[in-house]
Order: C-alpha cells, then sequence, then structure tokens
C-alpha cells in the first residue's frame, strides 16, 4: 500500500496510470518503426535511430514553443525531475507508455544545449530477451551460476551492454531462488518476478545516489546486486567490497576491450592503490565482457552484439598481479577452455552463421589480420608469448 505522501505519480508507477502526452505520438512512432533513439533539437525535425542510423522524420523542424510544449509536462509530472534540471541543465529519468497493448520504456535525458532544451531519448523492448533471442554466446550462462564476485559488461554507449545484463539477471530468476537488487539511473527493464524475488531502485527516485544505494544494498540481504554503472572511483570501491562480501555483483563500464577495461578501472584510483586494486579484482572479479553492435545481414535481425570474453582464470590473475596486462590480450586468444572468446573468433562465428558479412566483420574488428587467418581456418596458437 502507498503512503498517503505518495503522488499521483508514484501510484501510476505502479499501477500502470498514464496521462497521454503530446510527445507519446512520437514515441510510439519510435517503437512502431522498430527505432532505438530519438532526438529532438530545436531547429530540425525530429532524428529516429533505425538499425544503428539516424533518420529526420519528414515533416517541419521542431520550434522552440514546441520542445517546450512537448517535454515539460514530462518533466512536471513529477517535481524532482523539474528541480534537477533547473540545477543541473539535465536530467535522466524513465518514461513508460503503451503501446498497442503493451507497456514500453524509454530512458529519457532532458538537455539544454546553447540556450534551447534538447531530448533524447532510447526505447527500450518491453520484453527481456534471452541469449539465443540475442545471438549472444551460450558460455555466459556460466557466469550467472556464480554466488560471489563481480562480472562487468564493457562498451561504449549503445552498445548493448544493459540488454546483455538484464538477460543475465533474467537468467539467474528463472533458475535460481535469489534475492535481486538493482540501482539503476534511471531503470530500463523491469523484471517479474519468476524463482527470484526482485527489488529495482531507481537513483533519484528510490534513492539519492549511487553510494548511498550501495550502502542501503549491503544490509537489505541481497545475492546479486546490479549496479547500473561504474561511473567513479567511489561506486567501484563500495561494488567490489560487496562482491568481496559474498554478493555477486553486475555493472556496466565505459571500456573498448576487456583487456583494457582493467587499465579504465585503475585510471579511477590513486596510483599509490593500484596494486590493492589489482589484488581486489585478481581475487574477486569472475569475468569482463566487452561488446559491440553490428548491422545484420540475416531478415528480420536489425543488430548482432560481437563479444570478448575474459574469464578470471589463474593465468589472467596471475597476469594482473604482476602487472603484466600487455599480455592478457594473447591469454583470451589462446585459452578457450577457461570459456575465453576475442573479438576475432567473435566475428568468425557470426560470420560463419551468416549474422554479419566479411565487410562488417573486418571493419569492427580490432586485429584484422588475427580475423582473416582464423576465417582461413587457422588457429592462433604460440606457446611462447607467455
Amino acid at each position: 500500500m502507498l503512503s498517503s505522501s505518495g503522488s499521483k505519480l508514484e501510484a501510476g508507477r505502479f499501477l500502470g496510470h498514464h496521462d497521454e502526452l503530446e510527445i507519446d505520438k512520437l514515441f510510439r512512432f519510435v517503437v512502431k518503426n522498430k527505432g532505438s533513439d530519438l532526438h529532438l533539437k530545436v531547429g530540425l525535425p525530429p532524428y529516429v535511430r533505425i538499425d544503428g542510423t539516424l533518420r529526420p522524420l519528414n515533416r517541419e523542424p521542431v520550434s522552440d514553443e514546441e520542445m517546450i510544449r512537448l517535454i515539460f509536462p514530462m518533466l512536471d509530472k513529477e517535481e524532482r525531475r523539474k528541480r534537477i534540471f533547473d540545477e543541473d541543465g539535465g536530467v535522466d529519468f524513465a518514461y513508460q507508455l503503451p503501446v498497442d497493448g503493451k507497456k514500453w520504456r524509454f530512458r529519457v535525458n532532458v538537455l539544454q544545449q546553447m540556450g534551447y532544451i534538447g531530448l533524447v531519448a532510447r526505447c527500450v523492448k518491453n520484453f527481456i530477451p534471452t541469449f539465443e533471442n540475442l545471438n549472444l554466446p551460450p558460455t555466459l550462462d556460466e557466469l550467472c551460476k556464480f554466488s560471489q564476485g563481480m562480472v562487468l559488461l564493457a562498451g561504449v554507449t549503445g552498445s548493448g551492454k544493459s540488454t546483455t545484463i538484464a538477460s543475465m539477471i533474467d537468467y539467474i530468476n528463472r533458475h535460481y531462488r535469489r534475492h535481486v537488487l538493482t540501482l539503476e539511473d534511471p531503470i530500463e527493464y523491469t523484471f517479474t518476478e519468476d524463482k527470484c524475488l526482485i527489488n529495482q531502485r531507481e537513483i533519484g527516485m528510490d534513492v539519492k545516489d549511487f553510494m548511498i544505494g550501495m550502502k542501503h544494498a549491503v544490509r537489505e540481504d541481497p545475492d546479486v546486486i546490479l549496479v547500473g554503472e561504474m561511473r567513479d572511483r567511489e561506486t567501484f570501491e563500495t561494488a567490489i567490497q560487496a562482491a568481496e562480501t559474498g554478493h555477486l555483483v553486475f555493472g556496466t563500464i565505459h571500456a573498448s576491450t576487456a583487456a583494457s577495461t582493467i587499465s579504465r578501472i585503475l585510471d579511477l584510483f590513486p596510483q599509490n592503490m593500484h596494486q590493492a586494486i589489482r589484488s581486489a579484482l585478481a581475487f574477486n572479479m569472475r569475468a569482463i565482457i566487452a561488446q559491440k553492435l553490428l548491422a545484420s545481414i540475416k531478415e528480420n535481425v536489425g543488430r548482432v552484439p560481437t563479444c570478448e570474453i575474459m574469464t578470471f582464470s589463474p593465468m589472467v590473475r596471475k597476469l594482473l598481479l604482476e602487472e603484466m596486462d600487455n599480455k592478457l590480450a594473447d591469454v583470451i586468444r589462446i585459452s578457450k577452455d577457461d570459456g575465453m572468446q576475442d573479438f576475432a573468433m567473435s566475428l568468425k562465428d557470426l560470420v560463419d552463421r551468416e549474422l554479419i558479412d566479411r565487410a562488417t566483420a573486418f571493419e569492427a574488428a580490432p586485429n584484422p589480420e588475427a580475423l582473416k587467418m582464423l576465417l582461413k581456418g587457422i588457429e592462433f596458437r604460440d606457446a611462447g608469448i607467455l
């Protein structure tokens, strides 16, 4: 039961109530055309990203007056959104509306630029796809079986990290009886309990920030914690402490490869802490998955992920502790038995399954020569690299 202080917005959030807004027409256009993002900028028509390409709508540019009409009602629905926008010049929140009888969610960012208001909204699918639906490596289910440690998803913005993590959390939900606690900014996918008890907390709505949320989390008896994004030292520090104290922690980070994620994490800390962080990673990290999204050639498949997976085998831990990060990529390449794969292996698999063409594979390959050898059937084996 909601408390007497709960606003109409809070009631709507739980009961599915939705007041029709003018901007809903644009959101529905995105859903019905299978778009991923909506961009609104004064002086230009609305743009929608479909299969990775931004396309302008065939209509007049958005005026300053229309932009205010479209955006302000969303901010006015929740006083905190308006306050954050006024103070910070931007605000993030989740927005939900029904389309054809189903609920769809958007991750919305309202911003100010050059004196005008703008909007970017990411459409989040109203169902959580499985590993098979996403064309992800089947080995990911092994990473969901740990009871303690940390699993990180690395990639640039728009690389599908959140969707992959949601799929992993949903796998746990379907197979294990655990308490899952998520801290997200904002909540993207909403989970329906199967075997798990799931609590989802939104930063700015349910709790002030990640630090406070993590402080509360360890007192809320979670088995699994999802931290939306490792943005700063404090968030990562509290997340790794949660992993050390017996929780399975999932999170995302901005990095281009699994191996380079290590330096990205170390950059969050002063030099005199690096050895301690290396030790914490070596004994608590279970895997780092780096991901990119590529255009597919298969009918009815928009984009597919290519994944690099680095599991924390004894060799990876040894190299990490001895500060030999430059050899991590080679270990990933030769360590199939530990569930690892590099981008070249992943790209070859996508080509073999006719999900992408060779041109796309070579364009995305960090090491085109290694991919060329794999496509010719030549596997990389060099016992001298270690």
